[in-house]
């Protein structure tokens, strides 16, 4: 075999695993429950990886062990399998190997259920950070959950006034 057809050969066979990767994605956010989560933003820009937004996802907490929220005290971390109910992402305690913790998280006033490992959320660089935002804004992101890893974000989005608009990062 020629060397040029050898290395067409290795560009399609590239081509198609970087396609397969993209095509599972896609089919993942078309098949798996899609959620809209408030989000704490946390450790924003590292100019080493890129720009992005690091994101700590808030969840409801059940489960008959858990603290109260009221209970700042408590760092302990709780393991819990993801769900979504309604239009709520949920957290189920349950016990290991479940694939997610869960812990008290205290932003501003308020103490929230929030995953233990940030989430990633990248944007171009020429958007100004989309974490800071005004007073009465509070910033929601769209996940989609799947069965084992993280949630996988898909947009980022504002809520003032009980109204969710997602925002326009292009």
């Amino acid at each position: 075999m020629k060397p040029l057809y050898k290395g067409l050969l290795l560009a399609l066979l590239h081509l198609l695993l970087v396609g397969s990767l993209g095509g599972k994605l896609l089919w993942d956010r078309a098949r798996l429950p899609r959620v809209w989560v408030r989000a704490a933003p946390y450790d924003p820009d590292l100019p080493i990886r890129g720009r992005y937004v690091r994101l700590r996802l808030e969840v409801d907490a059940r489960g008959d062990t858990l603290p109260q929220p009221t209970d700042v005290r408590s760092s302990r971390l709780f393991s819990a399998k993801l769900r979504v109910e309604g239009k709520r992402l949920v957290a189920l305690e349950g016990k290991p190997p479940n694939g997610h913790w869960i812990r008290l998280w205290q932003v501003g006033e308020e103490t929230r259920w929030v995953l233990a490992l940030p989430v990633a959320f990248f944007i171009p660089e020429h958007v100004l950070d989309p974490s800071r935002r005004p007073a009465g804004e509070e910033l929601w992101v769209e996940v989609t959950v799947p069965g084992k890893g993280p949630p996988r974000p898909i947009r980022l989005g504002v809520k003032k006034d009980n109204a969710l608009t997602p925002l326009d990062l292009n």
